[in-house]
């Protein structure tokens, strides 16, 4: 019993120390000041951005693309570790769940602020062309959305029966909340069985969902013939570079919350080994499809596509792309070969490189091509030969990632990101093991 209330006190949510309050009030003024100058931009139109033109897409599109690849760690790669039972995945697979919603949920927010008439939104749905990809994507993220939420919302039944008991007396109201949400969990058999193939279902539906989505981002720029991204080579790379992206968010989320929690008996450096080896991989494979990407097209390019990529290896932003493909790419997979490196705080600073230049990356992958159209820029203002975020853009764009990281953060306060059921099962199971044996 006491055990028990150990890992409960351990594992349920509890309130923030002093530096929680202000990393919650830095990222609630960052979201407000992103939206104020969104309104602003509403108001004056995009004119108050650096996008003309040529380069109509920019950073917002980038970040949107950024959100959908992290969130592929939570979806595809949670689903196949629970299908799989992988008996690792306890402390970690619920935190990658957290970072996959709140991911989502902020790249259907950001695709809308793309959007220079937001207030046409709902023509998206009345004057659908089911040969577009847009129009794709426009099904496939709320899809997501609602898988995303349900795969993390079933297993936290049995946690909030107990979260319920648990504040019944430090807090009644939110032991009211969390039995609401419980659904009136018992722990029954008949119970158990409809949750356990529910989410079995779940995960087996996600799976295809995760590949479409990061697919039809893929498609939404192959499909426009564009030098750059005219390539069949798309799908697979933004799968692969999703990998990346999501893996790096999970161990750098995953190092923060452990040291903050005090969780070092739950998430240990096995899990940070694991997690490597899996950062590691993922790298390889993306740095495949890069050489795919851009090496062969080197050797049989066309002058447009040369141009193309004689502005990323050797161009205007070529300091830029091969810092992200060594320092974010390269360098990393390296590392993580060794077992030195798959401990916590080198894993955080490569996790934290890695998601730094996953998003550059994205960057890269957006802006070069829209600067180099078929037709040769001409009869325009200088200023539409380059591009480079304004400050309303670096604004807004600055109050999505902060509000990511305020439904994390949220989530993180009342859900607890360990499964409490689950470990005492585990254990409750481990020390009959020991106490077989012995």
């Amino acid at each position: 019993m006491k055990n028990y209330d150990t890992l409960l006190n351990d594992l349920a949510p509890r309130k923030f120390g002093k530096l929680g309050i202000i990393w919650t009030i830095s990222l609630i003024l960052i979201s407000i000041v992103g939206i104020i100058a969104y309104i602003q931009e509403l108001i004056e139109g995009q004119i108050v951005t650096n996008m003309r033109d040529y380069a109509l897409w920019g950073i917002y599109i980038s970040n949107f693309v950024f959100f959908v690849a992290t969130s592929f760690v939570g979806s595809v790669t949670v689903a196949v570790l629970r299908l799989t039972h992988q008996g690792w995945r306890t402390p970690i697979v619920r935190i990658a769940e957290i970072i996959t919603l709140a991911s989502i949920i902020m790249a259907g927010i950001t695709i809308m602020i793309d959007m220079g008439r937001p207030d046409r939104m709902l023509n998206l749905f009345l004057h659908a062309r089911l040969q577009s990809p847009i129009t794709w994507d426009v099904i496939i993220i709320p899809t997501s959305v609602a898988i995303s939420f349900l795969l993390l919302y079933f297993p936290l039944l049995p946690d909030f029966a107990i979260l319920k008991k648990h504040f019944n007396e430090k807090s009644p109201f939110l032991s009211k909340i969390y039995g609401k949400l419980s659904l009136n969990w018992t722990g029954s058999k008949a119970q158990k069985k409809i949750q356990t193939n529910s989410i079995k279902i779940i995960a087996l539906m996600l799976i295809p969902i995760g590949l479409i989505l990061q697919t039809v981002d893929a498609w939404l720029f192959s499909t426009t013939y564009r030098i750059g991204w005219d390539s069949t080579n798309m799908g697979a790379y933004f799968i692969s570079g999703a990998f990346v992206a999501g893996v790096g968010a999970l161990i750098t989320v995953v190092f923060i919350l452990r040291k903050a929690y005090k969780l070092e008996n739950y998430i240990t450096l096995f899990h940070f080994d694991k997690l490597g080896k899996f950062l590691s991989l993922a790298c390889f494979i993306y740095i495949y499809f890069n050489i795919n990407e851009y090496l062969m097209p080197a050797f049989t390019a066309k002058k447009g596509e040369m141009t193309h990529l004689d502005v990323l290896f050797t161009g205007d932003y070529s300091y830029l792309f091969w810092v992200v493909i060594f320092g974010g790419l390269v360098i990393p997979a390296i590392l993580l070969l060794f077992k030195n490196f798959r401990k916590p705080l080198p894993m955080f600073i490569l996790g934290l490189a890695v998601v730094v230049g996953s998003w550059w990356k994205r960057y890269l992958i957006v802006t070069p091509t829209l600067l180099h159209p078929f037709l040769p820029i001409q009869g325009v203002p200088e200023s539409w030969h380059h591009y480079f975020p304004s400050l309303h853009e670096w604004l807004v764009t600055a109050g999505t990632l902060a509000m990511s990281l305020l439904i994390i953060t949220i989530l993180v306060r009342y859900v607890p990101i360990i499964p409490i059921q689950r470990t005492a099962d585990e254990k409750e199971l481990l020390e009959n093991e020991k106490s077989t044996k012995s």
